[in-house]
């Protein structure tokens, strides 16, 4: 495996006092026909269930793990793999991306750090001629904008991922075939801890459905009974969102037409679901030019 390591022991090298002298002693041989993959939030649970999926994945390898917390630790220790990886957590993206883009082939910097820090983050990796793929929940519209024109006009691929799961991109798609046969949709959302609710799966399906210029529940639209949920925009659609400890993150999308319903539900019991989606998502963001907005456009 080509990586960015460590030639030391993970204990010795948690306060290393030059990082660039890791970084360019542990450079292997040039695999150029490798998506070379940089993580960026590593010490996350996410980013440690990537480091796993990305060291297993065919035709990538795990070139750099960074994080502000845990700098030092070596990335397969941390994610309790068999062997190390001799890859330590550091602190430093911008150095670690000049060496990564002199490797000549192709990279992907793997963002899951958070919302203030996206727009620098993909311009930096944009610099250095690497992709960005960026799963960071609450990113304004107004970064998405900015970050878009940047990248047109820059050339460079980025995809911003409101989800990395591929059953909830299944969801809405089956969420939207339906809707041009029912009237009457709710959703209605379990969560573990309250937290960004609506929850932006339930958001993304809403304005999906939204956008399609249809009206629903017709004879509930005047109701202003809390119990109801609230309102997603103006055509409709309500969001039921329950919290609480111990439940799966659930979402399901109820329809309605006189004498049935139609019901259509994800559960996510692990973040591993999220892996099959970001390693798809990897392997495309190295082909675009521009900003894609949604996991569904690689589907």
């Amino acid at each position: 495996m080509v990586a960015i390591g460590c030639p030391l022991q993970a204990s010795h090298c948690k306060q290393p006092k030059k990082w660039s002298s890791i970084i360019s002693s542990s450079m292997g041989p040039i695999k150029s026909n490798n998506i070379k993959v940089v993580i960026n939030g590593a010490a996350k649970e996410i980013g440690k269930a990537a480091i796993i999926a990305v060291t297993k994945a065919r035709g990538m390898e795990l070139a750099a793990a960074v994080d502000k917390v845990l700098v030092g630790e070596d990335a397969g220790t941390i994610c309790n793999m068999e062997e190390p990886l001799e890859i330590p957590i550091l602190s430093d993206l911008t150095m670690v991306l000049g060496s990564i883009s002199q490797s000549n082939s192709n990279g992907v910097v793997v963002d899951f750090t958070e919302p203030s820090a996206v727009y620098e983050n993909v311009k930096q990796a944009t610099a250095f001629g690497l992709k960005s793929v960026v799963y960071v929940p609450g990113i304004s519209l107004d970064t998405v904008a900015a970050l878009s024109a940047f990248c047109e006009k820059a050339s460079m691929g980025c995809l911003i991922a409101p989800t990395l799961s591929i059953g909830s991109v299944l969801l809405q798609q089956a969420a939207i075939t339906a809707s041009f046969h029912y009237d009457n949709v709710e959703i209605v959302e379990s969560r573990p801890h309250a937290s960004d609710l609506p929850s932006l799966d339930a958001q993304q399906i809403a304005n999906n459905l939204s956008n399609l210029g249809r009206l629903y529940n017709r004879d509930d639209l005047s109701t202003c009974n809390l119990a109801r949920g609230q309102l997603l925009g103006e055509d409709g659609i309500r969001v039921h969102s329950m919290v609480l400890p111990g439940l799966l993150s659930s979402t399901t999308v109820h329809f309605s037409a006189p004498g049935e319903v139609y019901s259509v539900r994800h559960d996510i019991t692990d973040v591993q679901s999220l892996m099959p989606g970001l390693i798809l998502a990897i392997r495309k963001v190295v082909r675009l030019k521009n900003l894609i907005y949604g996991l569904e456009k690689f589907l």
